[in-house]
């Protein structure tokens, strides 16, 4: 079973590729973390976990979302994680969270997709989208092969810099320094159509006099700036003028 959380829709597209090369089923987690599901889930085959990576680890929803959903049959569980430009580390935490949840860890897949981090670096135009698109294809296939034939996935070598910046103390102090709402605002150009607040995984949007009102909880997955209908939303001055991203594919 390949179970997925997306923001803007890379992870989305690569566990939906996995799904048809190795003839699995795909299950979007969005629901379930949106509502706080952790009822148990079952599969007689491997559990296939794709996300983005954030700050160079799961995302802290995903992360407990699994810590507190119980799985039962098969017991093997893959990692097939997308990034801009490297998951650091992230494949060690991967692992400890397996033995947490007694899991085989099969190993963790590196997939470099369009960034789509706006609030600090800058996503690339559909043209240029599109050629990384098609050079991650090779890395794909790679993974879905090795679920496939119930191999482990290779390690990837991690340098001393990855594992700085993907290290416990770094991930926790990015989120508690950066991933806030507090710099989010609207343009005049809003419309009050409430996408945000139906994309937003922690509920954390709500419309207030027909203008989204953020609470503070968030995760910055992109999904409510990037999914705008009208390019209305920015992020402080990090936003301005940069091209918005969802997965064209």
């Amino acid at each position: 079973m390949i179970l997925y959380y997306t923001g803007t829709g890379n992870s989305e597209y690569v566990a939906k590729r996995i799904g048809e090369l190795i003839g699995d089923s795909t299950r979007n987690l969005f629901e379930r973390l949106k509502t706080k599901d952790y009822s148990a889930v079952d599969s007689e085959k491997p559990f296939v976990f794709v996300s983005p990576t954030y700050c160079w680890q799961l995302p802290h929803i995903v992360r407990d979302w699994v810590e507190n959903t119980e799985f039962s049959g098969n017991k093997n569980a893959y990692f097939v994680l997308t990034c801009g430009d490297s998951i650091g580390n992230a494949g060690k935490f991967a692992e400890r969270l397996c033995e947490k949840k007694g899991f085989q860890y099969m190993g963790c897949a590196q997939i470099i997709m369009p960034e789509n981090y706006i609030a600090m670096f800058d996503a690339p135009q559909e043209k240029k989208a599109l050629e990384i698109i098609e050079k991650s294809q090779s890395a794909i296939d790679a993974a879905a092969n090795c679920i496939k034939n119930g191999e482990q996935i290779p390690s990837k070598k991690v340098g001393v810099r990855e594992k700085i910046i993907s290290s416990s103390f770094f991930n926790d102090s990015f989120y508690k320094v950066f991933v806030h709402s507090d710099k989010y605002y609207t343009a005049d150009s809003c419309i009050g159509c409430g996408l945000c607040v139906s994309v937003c995984p922690l509920n954390s949007i709500e419309l207030k006099d027909g203008r989204p009102k953020w609470n503070g909880n968030c995760t910055h997955c992109m999904a409510c700036i990037c999914r705008c209908p009208k390019e209305a939303i920015e992020y402080g001055n990090k936003s301005r003028k940069k091209p918005r991203y969802t997965c064209p594919r």
